[in-house]
């Protein structure tokens, strides 16, 4: 579960469904998924450009001031002067760069956390996301409350959830259609945003 500070400087309010509450009544505007705010690449990219723009601006004027511009521009010239578009390693120094910006524009453009599934807001100034490993936790601890149920595993996606169980008895299609009730039900009472979509899946128990 997590919680956001909003611009007018509310916090926002974590709020659990595993118990009551049937999320009913709880849309207060699109939910729309939290975004990462991804310091680390934005550092590395600030000190990146800081560092390469003082260089050349120290080269600059170093060479406006009547000195000889430093080794590596001088070197930076003769190479790209001298050699051809079509160099193996020209090719691969383009590929890498090519490959890095766009990591940068898919970091930049796309949310990220994907890990949080954002919850319905009961109002406008409360925003509330549930972490999908919680998610999965309290799933499976319904699943287990279900007569026959020797064991589960839940896999909880921003766009599906799977539920593998092992029955130990009652009929199979018994157990498969309470998991399915219960647990859809459980769904329900987290009030997410998006509800996603539930497969149940039910074996029976090895015997040894």
């Amino acid at each position: 579960m997590t919680e956001e500070s909003l611009p007018d400087g509310d916090p926002a309010r974590s709020k659990t469904g595993s118990g009551s509450g049937s999320g009913a009544g709880l849309d207060a505007g699109p939910a729309r998924r939290f975004w990462s705010a991804r310091r680390v690449p934005a550092a590395l990219v600030a000190l990146i450009v800081l560092v390469a723009s003082g260089f050349l601006l120290y080269d600059v004027v170093s060479v406006r001031a009547g000195r000889q511009g430093m080794h590596w521009r001088r070197w930076l010239a003769h190479k790209l002067s001298t050699v051809h578009l079509d160099n193996t390693w020209v090719l691969a120094s383009m590929a890498a760069i090519a490959a890095i910006g766009l990591w940068l524009l898919v970091t930049a453009l796309t949310p990220g956390l994907r890990h949080l599934l954002p919850m319905q807001r009961p109002c406008g100034d409360i925003r509330a996301g549930l972490d999908r490993s919680a998610a999965a936790l309290i799933l499976r601890d319904r699943a287990m409350e279900i007569s026959g149920v020797q064991s589960a595993k839940l896999s909880v996606g921003r766009r599906r959830v799977k539920a593998h169980a092992v029955s130990h008895f009652r009929d199979l299609d018994d157990v498969r259609e309470e998991l399915h009730t219960t647990l859809d039900e459980e769904l329900r009472q987290l009030a997410l945003a998006h509800r996603p979509k539930l497969s149940v899946h039910a074996k029976r128990a090895k015997r040894w």
